[in-house]
């Protein structure tokens, strides 16, 4: 398995059905709880492991899910809000190093089931016109927030299987 992608890296869809963004909205729904339970019992040391040679600890990792889906979530409402807005990328491997990573992981966590609780809401208001605005990336061109979605779905369940694959490689959970 590569330690760095355990579920694959993002795959792009050619079309994007309203089946596959509802599974996305449900997988970005359930990330929160399957969050927390995949670091549940986890001790300070265990937090403090990175997940792979040269990685971040499971501890930056949860903080990180936070501050990307906290941008996610301005990103789309930029979108909904404004004509094709440009938004600001930001380096997170810096920002995986700032103070506010070593904090206790459960204030990210309800941070996190906070913060979903009003991506989804937003998400399943959404209609075909809206699904189909964009934001620009500087870095990667006009992003479609029917994209978006799919990617933030997949986002969440490739950090968390970080952790869960860490866990089950050392014994930690039975």
């Amino acid at each position: 398995m590569d330690l760095r992608y355990p579920i694959g890296t993002f795959k792009q869809e050619e079309e994007i059905t309203d089946e596959m963004i509802q599974q996305w909205i449900k997988d970005i729904e359930a990330a929160p709880s399957q969050l927390k339970e995949a670091v549940s019992g986890l001790d300070e040391t265990q937090l403090d492991t990175p997940y792979r040679p040269g990685g971040w600890t499971v501890r930056q990792v949860v903080h990180h899910i936070v501050d990307s889906h906290m941008n996610a979530y301005i990103r789309i409402k930029l979108a909904l809000t404004e004509d094709v807005p440009t938004i600001k990328p930001y380096k997170e491997e810096r920002w995986a190093e700032l103070e506010d990573s070593n904090l206790p992981i459960e204030i990210s966590v309800t941070l996190l089931e906070s913060l979903h609780v009003r991506l989804v809401t937003m998400l399943r208001s959404l209609n075909k016109d809206q699904l189909d605005r964009t934001f620009n990336h500087p870095e990667s061109g006009l992003i479609p927030l029917s994209f978006c979605i799919g990617l933030y779905s997949w986002h969440g369940r490739h950090h968390i299987a970080h952790i869960t694959t860490l866990a089950e490689r050392l014994g930690w959970k039975e």
